[in-house]
């Protein structure tokens, strides 16, 4: 029976045009095989948001709630008498210091104590290349007393606050503005108190991929040799997945996609040729699968893509960046002393956020930034400090 039908397949694709071939190829693969694999591929077109987001939501939050019980469990089995100081006495000099910039937000799910626990972690796995990083606790709630999970790490890192119990609430303060004015504190913070010559600012629902701290050596050893590199403003480490599209306003995404289809267009071409028995693809045969290649990728996800850069460090994207978001923001020290100027003279406010006003610095003083991809953090944060939702979605 098996053989029969090889046969039949055979002599049909001998006998039939490649118009029928190439119109049964595309019916086939987006008509049927991409949305029956792809339905439930977050950040896919294919996603059936319909069915599979409430769920998936409901799932994700129900995840990272135990995953924040579990870092609280993880940091109370281990407290121990903390020896780091955040004086600015220690004469140490970091090479990475890992500041991590948190707020009291809901207390079941412990944004902080995940992200600080998967940073302690990844740091004891990582051993001797990660000998000269350290991690400090910056405190931006009004009261810094009243955050109980930052008085957990306290033994454990140090610590610096922005203690505001005493002064006069501003009215014209909004809250834009002053997660700017707590995000330099931050930056200011981690200069005097280390005087690191790199700085990892992390905002605390951002969760450190595993292999963070090699793509940043990497980045660091290597591409840090290029000077447009290493005079950057800043370098995210994350962008919404969401936004990851080919189809978006950057155009060396545009360039990138172009690549792909010139790239699988003669492959697919040539493959199909040997299939049916042809001499050779015609132009009309590689362009063909060139566009379908790249409407493939872009219909699938160019985000599961950027996933096999992960294979190794030089694999990984470094590209301008685009504006949103700021999870985790790579700052060179001298950078860092520049950006806190730059950001000390704008004002935010709704619409113009500290994301926008770091994007707008670019052109406006003539500077550069880059993002790298894939994402090397994982925003976990549904419960915004900024925006409340009392049913928040992944989408």
């Amino acid at each position: 029976m098996l053989h029969r039908a090889w046969q039949f397949c055979g002599k049909w694709c001998r006998w039939s045009s490649p118009f029928i071939h190439l119109l049964t190829l595309t019916v086939v693969t987006f008509g049927v095989l991409a949305p029956l694999v792809c339905h439930r591929l977050l950040h896919s077109y294919f996603y059936l948001r319909r069915w599979h987001l409430n769920p998936m939501s409901q799932e994700f939050l129900e995840q990272n709630q135990q995953e924040g019980q579990d870092a609280l469990h993880y940091f109370e089995k281990m407290q121990m008498p903390n020896t780091s100081d955040a004086s600015g006495s220690d004469s140490f000099q970091p090479l990475l210091l890992i500041t991590i910039i948190t707020v009291q937000r809901r207390n079941d799910f412990h944004y902080v104590l995940q992200v600080a626990s998967h940073f302690h972690r990844l740091l004891q796995k990582c051993g001797t290349h990660c000998q000269r990083h350290r991690m400090l606790l910056c405190n931006v709630e009004s009261d810094p007393s009243s955050h109980q999970d930052v008085r957990l790490l306290s033994s454990l890192f140090p610590v610096v606050s922005r203690d505001r119990t005493a002064e006069n609430p501003d009215p014209s303060l909004n809250q834009f503005e002053k997660e700017k004015q707590d995000y330099v504190f931050c930056l200011e913070q981690s200069l005097l108190v280390y005087s690191p010559e790199f700085i990892l600012l992390v905002e605390d629902d951002a969760v450190p991929e595993e292999e963070i701290f090699s793509v940043l050596q990497h980045l660091i050893s290597a591409r840090f040799s290029k000077p447009y590199l290493r005079d950057a403003l800043y370098f995210k480490m994350y962008h919404p997945e969401r936004l990851q599209h080919y189809f978006n306003p950057e155009p060396m995404r545009i360039l990138e996609w172009l690549g792909l289809g010139m790239f699988l267009g003669p492959v697919l071409a040539g493959t199909y040729c040997r299939a049916v028995g042809r001499a050779g693809p015609s132009w009309s045969l590689v362009a063909f699968f060139a566009l379908y290649s790249m409407a493939l990728a872009e219909l699938v996800g160019r985000h599961y893509g950027l996933e096999l850069r992960r294979l190794h460090p030089a694999l990984y994207n470094v590209v301008p960046a685009s504006e949103c978001c700021t999870p985790a923001m790579l700052f060179p020290a001298a950078s860092a002393r520049r950006a806190s100027g730059y950001l000390r003279g704008l004002r935010c406010r709704q619409g113009f956020a500290k994301d926008t006003a770091l994007y707008s610095l670019l052109r406006a003083k003539g500077e550069n930034a880059f993002v790298l991809e894939p994402n090397l953090v994982r925003h976990v944060g549904m419960y915004s400090s900024l925006r409340l939702k009392s049913n928040p979605k992944l989408l």
